[in-house]
């Protein structure tokens, strides 16, 4: 592949619009593993939110799919492939960034949960902001760290 076809199909992959349009693939292999990848996201999507029971299997779904996006990356980063077969690994990588992002809208069903957790950052981050605001957060680190 010639450099610029290999500049051309990074940038390609790598815009923010690439999605755009793009479809879901029908089917996928994922880790050796066929699936159902259209059929799967629009299960998940029909509900509007995770239900509590599904939640870990959405978001084993979205690591192997970030891990498969930078498998089907890096031939082209490497310049491994031809430039017919980088522009296929382009499509599907696009493809997968399109069924993310899908994924990556959904809400979780247990709006309390995630309502209290959020409570609790916000919590977290207010006592850091005091800390430091008020010294305490540097008094506590030269009498714990010497």
């Amino acid at each position: 592949m010639q450099p610029y076809e290999q500049k051309q199909l990074l940038e390609r992959v790598n815009r923010e619009s690439a999605t755009i349009g793009a479809a879901i693939p029908e089917q996928i292999t994922v880790q050796g593993e066929e699936i159902d990848l259209r059929e799967f996201v629009f299960e998940i999507k029909r509900r509007d939110t995770v239900p509590a029971g599904e939640r870990d299997r959405v978001e084993r779904a979205k690591r192997n799919l970030r891990r498969e996006r930078l498998d089907r990356l890096e031939p082209i980063e490497e310049n491994e492939v031809d430039f017919a077969t980088g522009e296929d690994l382009a499509a599907s990588i696009i493809g997968i960034d399109r069924a993310l992002e899908a994924l990556e809208q959904l809400e979780p069903a247990d709006i309390e949960s995630e309502a209290e957790r959020q409570e609790a950052m916000d919590q977290k981050r207010w006592m850091s902001f005091l800390k430091k605001a008020l010294g305490h957060e540097d008094a506590s680190r030269r009498r714990g760290g010497r």
